[in-house]
């Protein structure tokens, strides 16, 4: 079964028998439940949609918005967007709320909607439960012919975001223009394709070499940005003698980084780097993370004297402890940055204007810049789920194990070693269980990672 109902929204593989996969049946049942609940949260009857290139895009799109329209909600459709650019747009238009078709890092075949509250921001656990026992009991009705809703569409928004993003005081155009820098970016033929050039012309950067731009869908590599799927970017910044390499996912809520040399600058750092420029430039800070991120955030909030927090993972969960702390950043480690001064949205656009600003005022280049931070190593792996293997006894036959170390249970199990960490959850996206491990030796943290999943095969064996 590749249906996944979670706080990440609805997301599925296109195509199979109803109920196991997102067909159109699921999309406009999906769209019902969530139209059901935006009249009865009263904030209006305007919702805005947008889509990343995927190939399913159009089509998922146009069941959505005739489902909305049929039950009496205006659409603004925004086209190939981006996630924060919806995410704004709900905000700019006074929207009751906003649906983003993507399935941000899966492969092209799966989609999704993820769905928006009027603060433009992700819907909690406790609506997504309500709108699903809404799908479950089919309790939703439809306008009459007079009652229709309108739809319209809208193309300035990209612009819009844009715009915003340069009037923030700590986005230096000047600064950044003054470099004259040569980036590659690779936008796996999504809309970061249209969005990132048009982001990095306004910031002064004229000298873009671009990668996999075209927004048609087929992603010419696994779409999530991690260093395994950027060899050809790396390969293209060392051969153009570029300054950087950027890297999106396909709805531009995920950033990183290659270096000159075309090392990574590593997805965790995207977030490191932003926030160690905000805290540089606020008396003191707070900060907020998932508890699968890097340790290299809380020592350099601690070092500018802020507070840092770990969350659950999942934005909504990030969000709303930031909001709780008065955080001034705060992200995810898979390179997502939230930045409260424009909104409670992961935005790769705000992280590159904010990344961009903070290298050229450090006067270093981006692999200078990054040995400036604590240096730690994350393994990243994963356990497939299947029939027999039931996620939730895993957890806590590794609690058990485990029980003489300091564990965390806010999300699945995270183990604190001395020197060390360990994350198992499952996963939001995916039927798989995430297990990341953090040291400050590579073969520490993949021998620890290793470890653990030989601990799930052999408990689950018993």
């Amino acid at each position: 079964m590749t249906l996944i109902k979670s706080i990440s929204g609805f997301r599925g593989t296109i195509g199979g028998r109803a109920g196991e996969n997102l067909t159109p049946l699921d999309i406009v049942k999906f769209a019902s439940a969530y139209g059901h609940f935006i009249l009865t949260e009263n904030h209006g009857k305007e919702v805005v949609i947008g889509r990343d290139a995927r190939i399913s895009g159009e089509m998922v799109s146009s069941l959505v918005s005739a489902t909305l329209t049929g039950m009496g909600i205006n659409v603004i459709d925004l086209g190939l967007s981006t996630t924060p650019t919806v995410e704004m747009a709900v905000i700019f238009e006074k929207a009751a709320g906003g649906i983003i078709l993507t399935a941000s890092h899966n492969p092209k075949q799966w989609n999704a909607l993820k769905l928006l509250n009027h603060k433009g921001e992700f819907i909690s656990a406790a609506q997504a439960e309500s709108i699903l026992e809404i799908v479950e009991k089919e309790d939703f009705n439809y306008a009459e012919i007079n009652a229709l809703g309108k739809y319209s569409n809208s193309d300035n928004y990209l612009q819009k975001h844009i715009d915003a993003i340069l009037a923030l005081p700590l986005v230096d155009v000047e600064a950044i223009k003054s470099k004259n820098y040569k980036i590659v970016l690779d936008a796996v033929n999504s809309s970061g394709g249209i969005a990132v050039p048009m982001l990095l012309n306004a910031l002064g950067v004229t000298d873009i070499i671009e990668m996999n731009c075209e927004p048609t869908g087929n992603f010419a590599h696994n779409p999530e940005p991690l260093p395994e799927h950027l060899s050809q970017l790396s390969s293209r910044v060392k051969s153009e003698k570029a300054d950087l390499g950027i890297a999106v996912d396909p709805d531009v809520d995920r950033l990183a980084f290659v270096c000159e040399d075309g090392e990574m600058f590593g997805e965790e750092y995207t977030l490191v780097a932003v926030a160690d420029y905000i805290l540089k430039n606020n008396k003191k800070g707070n900060t907020v993370s998932n508890l699968s991120s890097t340790r290299a955030l809380k020592d350099i909030t601690l070092k500018a004297g802020g507070i840092y927090t770990a969350s659950a993972v999942g934005e909504v969960n990030v969000v709303e402890k930031m909001k709780e702390t008065n955080a001034v950043i705060g992200g995810e480690g898979n390179g997502g940055i939230i930045y409260p001064a424009l909104h409670y949205g992961r935005d790769a656009m705000v992280g590159i204007a904010l990344f961009l600003t903070s290298l050229a005022k450090s006067k270093k280049g981006a692999t200078a810049l990054r040995a400036t931070f604590p240096n730690y190593i994350i393994s990243k792996n994963k356990v497939e789920l299947t029939p027999e293997l039931n996620p939730d006894e895993v957890l806590e036959n590794i609690r058990l194990k485990y029980s003489k170390f300091n564990i965390n249970t806010v999300d699945g199990i995270k183990i604190d070693f001395d020197e060390e960490w360990v994350h198992l959850r499952k996963s939001n996206t995916e039927p798989i269980i995430r297990i990341y491990a953090e040291s400050q030796s590579e073969t520490t943290a993949r021998n620890l990672a290793t470890k653990i999943i030989k601990d799930i095969g052999e408990l689950s064996k018993k």
